[in-house]
């Protein structure tokens, strides 16, 4: 049995990884701003990670053996992480993305097509943090997410004296209603519709992970092993938007329209024109077996379309 503190863990994959933390016998407490109620079980304090006074007085005296942190988005929420579980804590697993590696957003050594890229090219031992950006305008940080988490990242890295991973998560998916992206729904409505779908010339493939094997890999993180530092997370099988649409297609038995977007125009979501899939390989070496989304995603999408034909309650 092991002590967990999960900042977040209200819906999706986090509140998935709390229910399996608690099935398997752990004592888990839930951070968040009581947006929703943690499952049955898990102790709950309701505070604003942001206010770094008010963390401290709710966690109390409070000590843990593992942090799983889903929602740090800056530098500022990790350099308050960092202040107050300093001495909580022998361990923190932040959750971070794929986002990282985009060339769109960064400028490492470029990735070379068709190789999926590794953990270390993005290094956030090196990384420049910037405090004083306006990390609290929900517009700049929209716009400069992968740099948030990049320099988020950064912070634990250098300054955290506990251990520190970080999971990069790829485009997660499932989950049904709980797929609050509404990236799958997207394709399945115009799939549905028969309304155009805009996608690159030239459509790069990405990497995707299954929302419960997250929540599994989360927790295996956590407790499983001892690994520090970045962690690519993704299931095996790269695909494109053409791919993705085709499972939908057939799900839904409308066959996709495709539109090609002219150069600067934009595509919809999870149409790339930059090559940056993510590798699992490191995953795999630390002994986490992987799925295969060609083997996953079809229910997914039947789950999907379902969900788009039920009448609105």
């Amino acid at each position: 049995m092991q002590r967990i503190c999960v900042i977040g863990g209200s819906r999706y994959f986090g509140k998935l990884l709390v229910q399996r933390s608690l099935e398997a016998g752990h004592r888990v407490t839930v951070v968040n701003r009581g947006s929703a109620p943690p499952p049955p079980g898990a102790e709950h304090l309701v505070v604003d990670r942001d206010d770094e006074a008010a963390l401290t007085a709710a966690l109390g005296g409070r000590t843990f053996d593992v942090v799983v942190d889903q929602v740090c988005y800056t530098p500022v929420q990790a350099a308050i992480a960092v202040r107050v579980f300093r001495d909580r804590t022998a361990r923190y697993v932040m959750t971070s993305t794929i986002e990282v590696y985009d060339p769109a957003t960064v400028a490492p050594a470029p990735a070379t097509p068709g190789v999926p890229v590794a953990e270390e090219r993005v290094d956030p031992a090196g990384w420049r943090v910037r405090l004083d950006l306006p990390w609290h305008d929900p517009a700049y940080l929209e716009a400069h997410y992968a740099e948030g988490k990049r320099q988020a990242e950064a912070v634990f890295t250098r300054e955290g004296p506990f251990a520190f991973a970080s999971v990069r998560s790829a485009h997660v998916l499932g989950g049904g209603d709980q797929e609050f992206t509404g990236r799958l729904a997207h394709y399945v409505e115009r799939v549905g519709r028969g309304e155009e779908i805009a996608v690159h010339r030239e459509e790069q493939p990405s990497v995707f992970i299954h929302y419960a094997e997250l929540a599994g890999l989360l927790a295996w993180a956590a407790t499983g092993t001892g690994f520090t530092g970045p962690l690519n997370a993704c299931s095996d099988g790269l695909l494109d938007v053409t791919g993705l649409t085709a499972v939908v297609a057939a799900a839904s038995g409308v066959l996709p329209v495709h539109r090609t977007v002219a150069p600067g125009e934009q595509a919809g979501p999870f149409s790339f024109d930059r090559f940056y899939a993510m590798s699992n390989r490191r995953a795999k070496e630390l002994g986490f077996a992987f799925s295969r989304t060609a083997d996953w995603l079809p229910a997914v999408a039947a789950e999907a379309v379902a969900a788009s034909a039920a009448p609105a309650s």
